[in-house]
């Protein structure tokens, strides 16, 4: 780790560079798509939960919480990596990497804590049969972020410190410092923000798979009712295992490199070593949406209710009421008519916003207007087809 200077000036020479000047290029390329994918991802689940009921649950709220962790870390988590990629090293001053360093450790303690919140609210739900409500969410909530905000501001008030990453395009905790201050902080660090609310997920997930397969040995309970249930209920803890899976893959690296650095093994972690951890971490802002498009069948439905929604409203519409009445006449494409008054009733074929419509009316002074259906009165048949 190298101090930073107050100026804002450039850490490097143009002569001297830790990396070649495509690897930069692309290094911006890189963090670019991520902030990028991560903004509009995030965005999108933000959306999708405001402006739909159906998705307001407390499960929800909690997958809403990483949701806002991870579009903070898009805005203000990647630009200063981003610019830096460009100008080929940091070029900011030391407030700002005080900022960087703890903006990125806040939104990352908030995503694993809520992560590890969900498991136990699915460790809750599945195993004890209990259902969390509202003010149980926005609690968790609450504590979530006044414990990821009691640690990451500790180094602001001189419990170790925020500084310039081997890497020099970002910033973090000083691991490599060997004073016993910042060294009882970093071991604490590690203990309270990744590996305990690592335990605390695999207990829950290992006692989730235990349960369900305790029920699904007892005969007397395989009702349909039953199996609907622990059938969704499997799908929602395999989503939210996914998710986890995923941060930790994200993650673990990354904390693996910091835990060398931390423990004295700085000199086999190059800055090439060191920048592909962190980039990977920054990743894992990214895929939350995706992970819910493709296993939950209502955040789908949602997605495309959201882009579609004229159609799918249409359809909805036909669906749920095929013959509903409407004020707005529909005016005539194709009309019989006959020379005989004796002859068969005249048909004509109509079309509505979204169907086809036949009228047997047995006198031209018939109204064309599909509202009639609705009138006890009337004698005309009206036969409707939507089309496939």
């Amino acid at each position: 780790m190298k101090s930073l200077n107050g100026t804002g000036t450039r850490m490097h020479a143009d002569t001297y560079l830790l990396f070649p000047v495509w690897t930069y290029k692309l290094l911006a390329v890189t963090i670019g798509t991520i902030s990028v994918l991560g903004f509009c991802n995030n965005l999108l689940v933000l959306t999708l939960y405001y402006r739909f009921k159906r998705l307001k649950t407390p499960t929800n709220l909690l997958l809403v919480n990483i949701s806002v962790s991870d579009l903070l870390v898009s805005v203000f988590g990647t630009n200063f990596t981003l610019v830096s990629c460009l100008e080929r090293g940091w070029v900011w001053d030391s407030s700002t990497c005080v900022w960087d360093g703890f903006s990125n450790s806040l939104f990352g303690i908030v995503s694993i804590m809520t992560l590890c919140a969900l498991a136990y609210e699915r460790y809750i739900r599945v195993v004890h049969a209990k259902v969390i409500d509202f003010p149980w969410a926005w609690r968790a909530i609450r504590h979530i972020w006044l414990y990821s905000i009691a640690w990451t501001g500790a180094p602001l008030l001189g419990w170790n410190r925020y500084t310039l990453e081997i890497h020099q395009l970002g910033c973090s905790l000083d691991w490599a410092s060997k004073d016993p201050n910042d060294a009882s902080f970093i071991l604490l660090f590690l203990l309270s923000c990744f590996f305990i609310p690592v335990g605390i997920m695999a207990y829950c997930y290992g006692n989730i798979l235990y349960t369900v397969h305790m029920l699904r040995s007892i005969e007397d309970l395989q009702t349909v009712q039953i199996i609907k249930v622990l059938r969704y209920e499997k799908k929602l803890a395999a989503m939210i295992l996914l998710m986890i899976f995923c941060y930790l893959m994200c993650w673990t690296p990354y904390a693996v490199v910091s835990v060398l650095v931390a423990f004295g093994r700085q000199n086999i972690i190059s800055p090439t070593v060191a920048i592909i951890p962190s980039f990977f971490a920054k990743s894992s802002t990214a895929y939350n949406a995706i992970i819910y498009s493709f296993m939950s069948r209502k955040f789908r439905h949602c997605v495309l209710q959201l882009v579609c929604s004229r159609l799918a409203y249409r359809q909805c519409t036909i669906r749920n009421n095929p013959l509903t009445c409407t004020r707005k006449p529909v005016r005539p494409i194709v009309m019989s008519h006959s020379r005989d008054d004796n002859a068969r009733p005249k048909k004509r074929v109509t079309f509505n916003s979204s169907s086809i419509v036949f009228i047997i009316a047995s006198d031209d002074t018939d109204p064309l207007d599909i509202s009639y259906k609705c009138k006890e009165s009337s004698k005309n048949n009206v036969i409707q087809v939507r089309p496939l």
